[in-house]
């Protein structure tokens, strides 16, 4: 009977409150160990998220700038040399005539015989555009080779459409197919000008579309700075249009060139540095600084840090005048 209880009292005996409490103990600091690894690495994935954030900024910045900086020509000089706002004439397409009705102009489809590619837009022209039409040397600038200014006839755009290829573009001019596909479904475009071309500019000679706009550092409503774009009017009083972020955000804006963060430098042919009062012809490099943070500002280590990158990058313009 003995016996029975005491195998009865074996079978009933649990832990005693020490053994809980040394269970808890372990239990917690294995817990606290397993999140404080899982905080570091949130935390680590979290800075490394912002700072391919800040660099993917920057690199969108400069390569948005070097497109437009790298193709002005004299034909499309800068308006503003300013140290964090750029206003210039940046393409957004070219082509070449087909034909010229007084103030409508006939040009030919994306691609034409042989495959070659005559129209190409990276945004289609609309009104409030110029487009600049090539003169034949010899009449427009009396032999004269160095005039190049002159060379490119100025025209502000009135309108842009497409239209069937037969009529913006007929066969006989020799830029449109000659197989009669010209008729079936294919399409040109024809471009409305405010003046009819002169008689110095005929079929086959280039055409350039560039809009006016500026590339700037602003600070938005929620505090940070951006670069921003404003579309401008391309001729007459200089009217822009409201700002459009592009990316960022970057470091304020600062008059001392280390910390800003947007900084435009202007060059001459010699390598002089030029003010904001120089000639809009004599650039001839850009060096472009941006400084990129994140918006967010982060607590590694017992640091704070804030994650950002900055790059410089030199833009030599390519069609300056010589």
């Amino acid at each position: 009977m003995t016996g029975l209880r005491g195998r009865a009292r074996s079978r009933t005996r649990g832990f005693t409150l020490i053994e809980l409490a040394v269970v808890l103990l372990i239990l917690g600091v294995a817990g606290a160990a397993i999140g404080m690894t899982l905080l570091r690495q949130q935390r680590f994935y979290r800075g490394a998220s912002e700072l391919m954030y800040a660099r993917q900024g920057v690199r969108d910045a400069m390569e948005v700038l070097s497109t437009d900086i790298r193709g002005l020509s004299v034909a499309d000089t800068v308006r503003i040399l300013a140290d964090s706002a750029m206003e210039l004439f940046a393409n957004i397409g070219s082509s070449v005539v087909c034909q010229s009705m007084g103030s409508e102009v006939g040009l030919p489809g994306a691609v034409s015989p042989p495959g070659n590619t005559l129209s190409a837009f990276l945004f289609e022209p609309d009104t409030g555009d110029i487009a600049l039409f090539y003169r034949d040397s010899a009449e427009s600038t009396g032999g004269d080779s160095t005039a190049s200014v002159s060379r490119w006839e100025r025209h502000r755009v009135h309108g842009f459409s497409s239209r069937v290829l037969v009529n913006a573009c007929p066969e006989a001019t020799g830029l449109a197919p000659s197989d009669g596909s010209s008729g079936n479904g294919s399409t040109g475009f024809v471009v409305t000008l405010e003046s009819p071309l002169s008689e110095h500019v005929g079929a086959g000679a280039p055409v350039r579309f560039v809009r006016r706009g500026r590339y700037s550092l602003y600070k938005a409503s929620d505090g940070d700075w951006y670069l921003g774009y404003r579309r401008c009017n391309a001729l007459g009083p200089r009217v822009c249009g409201a700002v459009q972020p592009l990316s960022g955000p970057y470091r304020p804006y600062n008059r001392d060139s280390h910390l800003t963060g947007l900084l435009f430098e202007y060059f001459d042919v010699q390598g002089a540095r030029l003010g904001a009062s120089a000639s809009p012809l004599s650039v001839a490099r850009v060096d472009i600084t941006a400084r990129a943070q994140s918006r967010q500002r982060l607590l590694i280590e017992g640091r704070s840090w804030t994650p950002g990158d900055s790059a410089t990058v030199s833009i030599a313009v390519r069609n300056r005048l010589r």
